[in-house]
Formats: C-alpha cells, structure tokens, sequence
C-alpha cells in the first residue's frame, strides 16, 4: 500500500481484499479473546474539523485494542483554529505520532497535510470520499454473502462522498453497481468518468425502482449531508418520497437483499422505520465493522 488511504480510487483490487482479509482475522482476535497488539506504543492523531459518533469511537477504540494511543484534536485544540498553515501542522504532528487520521470537509486540504506529512495519513471523511465507510460495507456484505464478485449493490439517494466511495470500491472488488440519484445531485465527475471504465457493470438512474432491481445490497444515506444544512429544505422537496428506502422499493429487490445504511439515520426521510428495524442487524454489523476495518487500514499503515 501506498503511505496514506486518502481515497480508493489509490487502492487495488488486491489491496481491498488484503485490508478486508486482515480486518476479518482482527474481529476474529477481538471475539475470541486473542491479543493483538500490532501497534504498541504508536499514537494515531485524530484531527476533527466535523463532529462523529462511530468515527471517533472506532478510531480510537481500534488503537487502544492494538496497544497504542490516539489523540483527539478539533480545531479549538490546534494552532489550526488560529489560522497556522496546513503544512505546517502536518509537519509538527509527524514530529509527534506515527499516523493522523483527519475527518475534514476539503478533501485537498487532506491531500496537502498528506503531502507535507511524514507519517501515513487516513481519510476518516471529507465531503469527496468516506473511504473507511465502504471498506466496512465490503466487509459486511463479504460476511453476509460470503462472496462479492458478481453481486449488485444498488444506492438510493444524494451522490455524497458515500455514494462515490461505494462506486468505486465495488466496482474494484467485481461488484455491480447502481445508483439512483435526483437530477443535479449526481456523483462527481470524476468518479462517474472512474465509473464509465467498467462498462455495464454501472448504470445511473433517476428512478429507484429500476435501479433497484434484483440488486443483493440496497444502500442509502441521509439527504443532507454534514455542511449542507441551508439546502435541507430544498434537498427535502426534492427527495421526498421517490428517494426514500421502503418496504414498497425494497420488494423490487431481490428476496434476501441486504440493506444498509452508514448512519446517522433520518428515519421516516431516506428510509422508513420500518426497514430500519428489519434490517437493523445487517446496519449495525457495517458500524461494528468500521471498527475493525479502520483497525486493519491502521496495521498495514503504521505497523512495522
């Protein structure tokens, strides 16, 4: 692997499938009892310009768990907050710790502490990709289905960093994808012209009920991400009701369809309470899983 997990366009095929298979042999040691403490005596720096519940928890639960430390850091406990330059952070902290996780906005501002840092940096979020995210949704559908090749996720909703990470880490991995976004809130560009090289194994729709057609996973994610918040009431007119995870759209898929969500839910906006709670197992087991997914991206990083 590369020094850092900026986005998963930089990771192979064969790269997914290494961090799939040590993260299913860490939740193994966790279950069973079995120390695993690849990381003694590393500190992971965790930098948050925006809030997290899972992303927090499982970053630092994961570090403890593998004998090291990690630091939380928002940009009221940074120099940051006071106008110091990214490079210059990036320089200090690599002096500090053996690896920085950052959840930003501005994946650039990522790439540019990435390319002054020293140590590996990982993506923990940024508004153009939620790589950890899709690397946890791999590994519960691998566990669910017991394989990925040939399968056919389908994902309702806005074209956000999620959407985009799970175009391209399933297509990666031999998967089918499509999506059903509104006009005008569609993937980037980038990740659409990612898409066009594998052929008909990605379909873009506007309707969900044909893009959720025999699909094996259904996907969705909240209609107003983190910083989008003054178009809520737009973005609410447009997705209502077409774009909306239910029993009825759901029926369209295939009889044993996973679902999956990467939380926080809006229940009762891009998916029902209903499905929410029938698929409750299968949602908590990819929020579980980021856990020990994060885990394997922090041994293959930072271990020796």
């Amino acid at each position: 692997m590369k020094k850092d997990l900026l986005k998963l366009t930089e990771l192979s095929r064969e790269e997914i499938f290494t961090i799939l298979d040590l993260a299913d042999q860490l939740k193994y040691d966790v279950k069973n009892g079995i120390p695993h403490r690849q990381l003694e005596g590393k500190v992971l720096a965790m930098v948050f310009a925006k809030n997290s519940t899972r992303t927090r928890a499982s970053f630092e639960t994961g570090m403890f768990q593998l004998g090291g430390h990690a630091i939380y850091l928002t940009a009221a406990d940074t120099q940051a907050g006071r106008g110091e330059p990214v490079k210059d952070t990036a320089r200090a902290l690599s002096r500090y710790c053996d690896g920085i996780m950052v959840r930003t906005f501005d994946q650039r501002e990522l790439e540019e502490l990435a390319r002054y840092a020293t140590v590996p940096v990982i993506n923990g979020m940024t508004d153009s990709a939620h790589p950890c995210q899709a690397l946890s949704a791999l590994m519960t559908i691998r566990e669910e289905k017991a394989l990925l090749d040939g399968l056919k996720l389908c994902y309702v909703g806005d074209g956000n960093n999620v959407c985009s990470s799970l175009i391209v880490g399933c297509l990666k991995v031999g998967m089918e994808v499509s999506v059903a976004c509104p006009e005008g809130y569609e993937p980037p560009r980038e990740v659409l012209e990612f898409a066009e090289d594998f052929g008909d194994r990605f379909r873009m729709f506007r309707d969900p009920r044909e893009a959720v057609r025999n699909a094996d996973v259904v996907y969705t994610d909240v209609w107003v991400s983190m910083g989008k918040e003054d178009e809520a009431a737009e973005r609410d007119r447009v997705f209502s009701g077409t774009y909306q995870l239910s029993e009825e759209l759901l029926s369209g898929a295939k009889e044993n369809a996973m679902v999956l969500h990467c939380l926080p839910a809006h229940r009762g906006q891009e998916i029902t309470d209903a499905v929410m709670e029938a698929h409750a197992k299968e949602i908590f087991e990819e929020a579980e899983n980021r856990l020990h997914a994060q885990k394997a991206v922090l041994c293959l990083l930072m271990g020796a």
